[in-house]
């Protein structure tokens, strides 16, 4: 007797069982892949899909120069079979964590390696490596065929054919993003592709689409530099040579800074934000690498063209 009345009570644990497994999180036993930055993590996301979970490691509107992570997440990269990272001294708060991960023998794509990388041109940075490529289409195409060949290669259990599909709609999504930027910018006079922002982060862009980066106010490549009042000087003097009209902030920084130089330099100067470091919160602008470019774009052809 006791016998039978176990038995419903085994069979609604079973089925509750089965209910909540059914609930869980999906792709919780999908192989890892982890990426440092939120720009980087949607490129990895579009090659990725559902094949693989994708754990990204910065923050929507985090500063790539600055941010850290919690110990959890950090021993979570150690279980990673693929690591994206930036390189080219971006990430500078996950290095510990990226050398140990190499140490414990975990793969790692560094999207540094997979582009044709340009130093900095002028600033205290002048000659070192300048990691800012997103600002690139053409680069992240090629950073986003090297992910689809590194997942290949790495992750175990992938469909090739699914990483290859949405590999190649990606890349026409890039290739059409660049043809955009390309249209967009036609209409800027030579004399006025001039940029200016809160520290070297548009050398890449200014590369592919003939623009001149006039000078930063912080003068390094990295945020967690800072200008002092002769680097601030000389740049008012070069907001003033190039008659600069519009001056760029990005979103990961507060703007007091630019709008001060605005200020110095006497002379009628637009302050236009930018999201050039870091993806947004949905809906705000730069949710995604795409929308964040587009949005760019818009914003600097608005603010540099007569």
């Amino acid at each position: 007797m006791r016998a039978a009345s176990l038995l419903p009570l085994a069979l609604c644990t079973a089925v509750l069982s089965t209910v909540l497994a059914g609930c869980a999180a999906p792709g919780d036993d999908r192989p890892l892949v982890v990426v440092t930055t939120n720009i980087l993590g949607d490129v990895v996301q579009n090659v990725v899909g559902d094949e693989a979970e994708v754990m990204v490691l910065m923050k929507p509107d985090a500063d790539p120069h600055s941010f850290e992570i919690s110990a959890r997440d950090g021993a979570r990269i150690l279980g990673a079979v693929l690591i994206v990272s930036n390189g080219l001294g971006l990430e500078e708060g996950l290095s510990r964590h990226l050398d140990a991960a190499s140490a414990a023998g975990v793969p790692q794509l560094v999207a540094g390696d997979a582009i044709d990388v340009l130093p900095y041109a002028s600033g205290d940075a002048e000659g070192a490596d300048d990691p800012h490529f997103w600002t690139d289409p053409g680069r992240v195409i090629d950073v986003a065929a090297a992910v689809a060949d590194a997942v290949e290669h790495h992750v175990a259990g992938v469909s090739p054919r699914v990483i290859r599909a949405n590999s190649d709609r990606y890349l026409a999504q890039l290739r059409a993003l660049d043809t955009e930027m390309v249209a967009a910018f036609a209409g800027i006079p030579a004399d006025r592709r001039n940029l200016v922002t809160n520290h070297h982060v548009f050398g890449y862009l200014a590369d592919r689409f003939g623009f001149t980066v006039v000078g930063a106010a912080i003068p390094g490549g990295s945020t967690l530099a800072a200008p002092s009042a002769s680097d601030l000087r000389d740049l008012v003097e070069a907001i003033e040579d190039s008659r600069v009209t519009t001056i760029f902030a990005e979103s990961s920084l507060p703007d007091r800074l630019v709008r001060v130089l605005a200020d110095e330099a006497g002379i009628d100067v637009a302050v236009v934000e930018l999201f050039t470091e870091s993806l947004s919160a949905p809906g705000t602008g730069a949710d995604t690498y795409l929308t964040m470019m587009r949005t760019n774009t818009e914003r600097i052809a608005t603010g540099l063209s007569p």
